[in-house]
């Protein structure tokens, strides 16, 4: 075990033998460090569980309390995969009480400079959150989603896997998978086109996601009706991926092309 002499480990944290401790890290209570993790100099780890491979570069902060005045230090969690990659400046809180007790990070995930993952936030394997993406209290994120640099996503919004959001992006809707979006109040812009064939999705399967997106906002047809048409259409797994998101959407709704859009926009990076 690797642990540089000026850390700071909590008599409470286990660390993996194989793991490494830089200078001035701090270790705090509960922590449980995976095997070959590598916490950077003077990032801060608590109350979390980090899985094997992980990098922390130095001054970032995981685990900490959550920016939420109704948290009264009650005893909540971070757990986060493998793989993960956490970039300088990067805060990730720790769950609530009132939203379950954990914020849960997949495996193989980016986190770029001064980038923010709030309390009881989810996100999955492989997103990746460009430089000073905020995320605020309940966002979920899915799978080998990309949030661009600057964006940033209201509580309690749902990010779809496979899903881009453009630099600057002010996200206050749910966004569906494979669909890419943008704006200062951000709005559906197109598909992730590229994005699906990078991820192996077959041609028969974009097909059908673009020839759904025409039928839900470029048809004129109200959504039920939309949909119905596609419950009627033996839609594959991906189209059914959608129904399914769009009939369990919340409060905030889900995301639509701007008012007289006409056309499909595909995501060129």
């Amino acid at each position: 075990m690797a642990i540089h002499p000026t850390a700071v480990v909590d008599k409470t944290a286990r660390i993996d033998p194989s793991a490494e401790i830089g200078p001035g890290a701090i270790v705090g209570p509960e922590a449980v460090i995976g095997a070959r993790t590598k916490v950077g100099a003077h990032a801060v780890v608590e109350h979390a569980t980090l899985g094997a491979d992980v990098i922390l570069h130095p001054g970032c902060f995981v685990g900490t309390a959550p920016q939420d005045l109704k948290y009264a230090g009650e005893k909540t969690r971070l757990v986060m995969g493998d793989k993960c990659v956490v970039r300088e400046c990067v805060t990730m809180n720790r769950g609530t009480a009132q939203g379950g007790g954990l914020t849960k990070i997949g495996s193989g995930c980016l986190f770029m400079a001064y980038s923010h993952v709030a309390h009881d936030c989810e996100v999955g394997d492989g997103a990746i959150l460009v430089n000073s993406v905020a995320l605020a209290g309940h966002v979920h994120v899915g799978a080998y989603a990309v949030l661009g640099g600057l964006a940033a996503v209201h509580q309690y919004v749902r990010i779809g896997r496979y899903a881009m959001l453009g630099g600057g992006s002010m996200v206050g809707q749910d966004v569906l998978p494979f669909g890419t979006c943008q704006g200062d109040r951000a709005v559906l812009r197109g598909l992730n086109l590229l994005g699906m064939r990078r991820g192996g999705f077959s041609r028969d399967a974009v097909s059908a996601v673009k020839d759904a997106y025409k039928t839900l906002f470029l048809s004129g047809m109200a959504m039920q009706d939309a949909l119905a048409r596609l419950k009627s259409s033996s839609p594959c797994a991906e189209v059914s991926e959608w129904i399914g998101f769009i009939e369990t959407a919340g409060k905030r709704g889900v995301m639509r092309p701007a008012a007289g859009a006409s056309q499909l926009e595909e995501a060129s990076v």
